[in-house]
């Protein structure tokens, strides 16, 4: 069934055409894994985006881009402290725990599911140096956040000062990272803080934004890639043909077509909250919203024809995408004022 007015989720949302153009030309004979000429575009292209010298890797789901780049960071006796609603706690199947060998997640508190220093410190500190608790070796965190929510320049600093001081690796989950930085002003390096102290990893998404299956692993420091490569393999992850992911990376960077995907999106999110700015339960700084909402009012928007997912007994999530229509983000701001 095709869904009329799409607000469910943007990994339901339609491949971009030069993504597919892209894979269609990929189509011939090379080297196989990722020995192939599109796989060693990979570094240097992450490196001019970021700044500074980087490595990167295709995989093909946000979940192992996650765990294989926290693999590098954490012991298995060691713990992962994130959001107590990071994807990596509450949907990943306990992927981390799997891929980590038992290494534990730590699950802090913040608002919009973001993290702050002080928030982690009056989580870890009491148990610090204690040999009968786990200890943090990393912290995750989330851009944008699990409610849409940037982390800005001046609190990625913090955070990165935060986890050098107390010698943690600094992970982020970037799902979503093309709407931060579009939020932030259009940089990448803004968005990881890269010009200045980057975290150690970033699982830069693009299935979200247009992608059809690839994710990359960026390692700041590329010493660490050699780990991930051999991590990769042995999870099962090493795709023969991985060419055809590198070539939708690749596709995604040109013209920076992985920002004005985003770009399109949050300000379909903008069109909508504009019709619901006094329900809104989070403010909208990607391109999710989360809209307070009763079931009959729900049941009202679903009789128009908008899908969405329930949050809750008493709100709603809506998501757009790099092709939402206009016309339909408006029809839905206009139908939740109209409530």
């Amino acid at each position: 069934m095709t869904l009329a007015k799409p607000f469910l989720s943007d990994n339901a949302a339609a491949v971009h055409p030069r993504v597919w153009d892209a894979m269609r030309k990929a189509d011939q004979p090379d080297n196989p894994y990722d020995g192939d000429r599109l796989s060693a575009e990979l570094d240097a292209r992450f490196t001019a985006l970021f700044g500074r010298e980087c490595a990167a890797l295709w995989v093909a789901t946000g979940t192992a881009a996650n765990c294989l780049a926290l693999g590098t960071l954490v012991q298995p006796h060691g713990g992962v402290v994130c959001h107590a609603e990071a994807h990596i706690e509450v949907d990943e199947g306990g992927a981390p725990g799997f891929f980590l060998h038992g290494a534990k997640l730590m699950l802090a508190q913040g608002e919009g599911a973001k993290l702050t220093p002080e928030a982690i410190a009056a989580f870890v500190d009491p148990i610090r140096n204690d040999v009968h608790q786990v200890q943090p070796h990393a912290i995750a965190i989330t851009q944008a956040s699990e409610y849409g929510r940037a982390y800005t320049p001046g609190e990625l600093a913090a955070l990165a000062a935060f986890a050098k001081d107390r010698r943690l690796g600094l992970h982020m989950d970037g799902a979503r990272f093309a709407n931060a930085a579009a939020f932030l002003g259009g940089s990448a390096q803004t968005a990881a803080r890269a010009a200045s102290g980057p975290v150690d990893s970033l699982a830069f998404g693009f299935i979200k934004n247009g992608g059809m299956g690839a994710e990359a692993v960026v390692l700041f420091d590329p010493e660490r890639a050699m780990d991930v490569r051999y991590r990769r393999k042995r999870a099962g992850h090493l795709q023969c043909k991985g060419r055809y992911l590198a070539a939708q990376i690749l596709a995604m960077l040109e013209n920076d077509l992985w920002l004005a995907n985003a770009a399109h999106a949050n300000a379909a999110a903008q069109e909508v909250a504009a019709g619901c700015a006094d329900r809104l339960l989070h403010p909208v700084e990607a391109n999710e919203l989360f809209v307070r909402l009763t079931e009959a009012e729900r049941a009202a928007l679903r009789a128009q024809d908008f899908a969405f997912y329930d949050w809750g007994a008493d709100s709603a999530r809506f998501v757009t995408a790099w092709n939402t229509r206009p016309e339909d983000a408006q029809a839905l701001g206009k139908a939740i004022a109209a409530l």
